[in-house]
């Protein structure tokens, strides 16, 4: 049976800017308009030309290989020829591809935002859409606030896709532009268009303000639209866009989908998606959405214990498509509520070797439910599960022993006459039985004194930590009064972009940040292979 194709448009270098606290650099944009095409989109949006230089500067060469290098921008304005409108003008000089018009399609903003008749609108998008194509451009026009302008004037709405159409736009996008309407509303106002305007020539922009972005962009895709607009991570201005990482795998792998749709993207492309959806937020430097569907570290993750025996027996019965096929994996979690199943699934993760009839396996399990009971939490904190667990089954290196530390906290004025905090830290520290002493000052608190002085002078072991860097922090105070138990999960990462998780509990929020720290920094020595460059004392 032959399949549609379903068409990709990614808006994460023009929309998803529009995130408070994103602003790619020019290499950034670069990075990510690769990593796009790599993927296999078929429209990679980079921006706005003559908005700012630095977009300007980005469309003065093509960014893509196999994909439509797309720049955006706004129809003529009203009382202007197109030779004489400076923005069209700039779009038409672009290096691109491909131009994505934005024009307003709600009469009410036509009056108010623009100040102009509803057929001098209508002009606009005529000529803006003739002069692309007669430029060779790939033309299509994202139909701003369409579905309230449906909804308030369904005639004048659709006379705007109409104008595009007719005018040789090749794709026409429907833009739920304040993200309120819902998937029911999608889906009758897109069958109604598409009588209009063929599917294969319309498109979905949605916004995520009702958590309806992805739902919305399905339901235009059943009820005739062929072509998807979202960003990576679905981030975006306010509540984001529709999350292209979420609606790749849906499509490949949702047999409703699969099996009437085809997209550019790849099973190889697709086994990539978790690495990708990590990469990216590394380069916006914010730790990755645990929850995430299909790509989160928790979205194949089973904590009660009937679930993961069922689980290691049939994967199937609690996982809705296999982790490897976006190229995640299975996580079992060890806690309170496990039984061994969990037990056993994680340590065969780990990589340890143990027989199941060792009885040390239930020794594990009772001091882990232990340990949870005092307030760990070994779900969230692999990193020190696994050094548990090899301590009680087999053995890790005593890499160094911390002696003492010491942290000192004082407010005092600084040079310039200002009232300021300061954190020191002296950290002791036996490697190999040579004794080294440290001293730092932590511009961000004490947590922050004391990684720098454990870190400081190490020996040979800082070539194996130079790169280890402490990305997040978290304090969860676990009861009231006076005599709290805090617990602290740190999340570390090095220079290979690996990323793990650490927990510390005491009544002391310094000594369970610094049991964490610890395990954090013996993690990475483990993993970085210290004991095999190092002569190491076993414990």
């Amino acid at each position: 049976m032959s399949r549609e194709r379903l068409y990709l448009f990614d808006t994460t270098l023009r929309d998803g800017q529009q995130t408070p606290g994103i602003d790619f650099s020019a290499e950034d944009k670069a990075m990510i308009a690769r990593m796009l095409d790599d993927l296999g989109i078929d429209y990679v949006e980079g921006g706005y030309p003559g908005a700012n230089p630095a977009d300007t500067s980005f469309f003065r060469e093509k960014r893509t290989k196999r994909a439509a290098f797309t720049a955006f921008g706004m129809t003529k304005r009203a009382g202007r020829s197109v030779e004489n409108d400076p923005g069209v003008q700039m779009l038409l000089q672009a290096e691109a591809d491909a131009i994505c018009f934005v024009a307003k399609a709600w009469d009410y903003h036509v009056r108010v935002a623009l100040g102009c008749t509803d057929e001098e609108n209508l002009d606009g998008v005529r000529q803006t859409i003739e002069a692309a194509v007669a430029h060779g451009r790939i033309a299509m026009l994202d139909c701003e606030h369409f579905f309230d302008g449906y909804k308030a004037n369904r005639d004048y709405a659709l006379a705007v896709a109409r104008t595009a159409l007719e005018a040789g736009a090749r794709w026409v996008v429907l833009c739920d532009t304040n993200g309120g309407t819902l998937p029911h509303e999608i889906d009758a106002i897109v069958r109604d268009v598409a009588s209009v305007v063929p599917g294969e020539r319309l498109g979905i922009h949605a916004h995520n303000d009702t958590g309806q972005a992805i739902a919305n962009s399905l339901a235009a895709v059943r009820a005739g639209a062929r072509q998807i607009q979202g960003t990576l991570n679905g981030i975006g201005e306010r509540c984001g866009n529709a999350d292209l990482v979420t609606l790749i795998p849906t499509l490949m792998l949702k047999p409703l989908y699969r099996d009437a749709f085809e997209i550019g993207v790849t099973e190889e492309g697709l086994r990539g998606l978790t690495h990708l959806s990590r990469a990216f937020d590394e380069m916006l430097n914010r730790a990755p959405n645990r929850q995430q569907p299909y790509v989160g570290s928790s979205a194949f993750a089973t904590k009660a214990g009937i679930h993961a025996s069922a689980l290691l027996k049939e994967p199937e019965t609690y996982e809705h498509v296999p982790p490897e096929a976006v190229g995640n994996r299975r996580r079992v979690l060890v806690s309170d509520q496990a039984g061994k199943s969990n037990l056993v699934a994680e340590l065969e993760r780990f990589g340890i070797d143990f027989d199941r009839r060792d009885p040390r396996l239930d020794g594990l399990l009772s001091e882990i439910k232990q340990r949870e009971a005092q307030g760990y939490a070994y779900e969230g904190a692999d990193a020190s599960l696994e050094l548990l667990a090899r301590r009680r089954l087999g053995s890790v290196p005593t890499f160094f022993r911390v002696e003492a530390f010491r942290v000192n906290i004082e407010r005092r004025y600084d040079a310039h006459g200002e009232l300021k905090t300061f954190s020191e830290a002296v950290v002791k520290v036996n490697v190999g039985g040579d004794i080294r002493m440290s001293v730092a000052e932590g511009s961000n608190g004490p947590v922050n004194a004391l990684d720098l002085a454990l870190r400081k002078d190490m020996g040979e072991l800082n070539a194996y930590i130079d790169d280890l860097e402490l990305v997040d922090f978290k304090v969860r105070i676990l009861n009231g009064g006076t005599e709290a138990i805090t617990r602290v999960l740190i999340e570390s990462r090095d220079g290979q972009g690996n990323r793990w998780l650490t927990v510390g509990v005491s009544p002391n929020i310094i000594d369970a940040s610094f049991e964490a720290m610890l395990d954090a920094v013996n993690y990475k020595l483990l993993k970085a292979g210290a004991a095999d460059g190092l002569a190491v004392a076993a414990e």
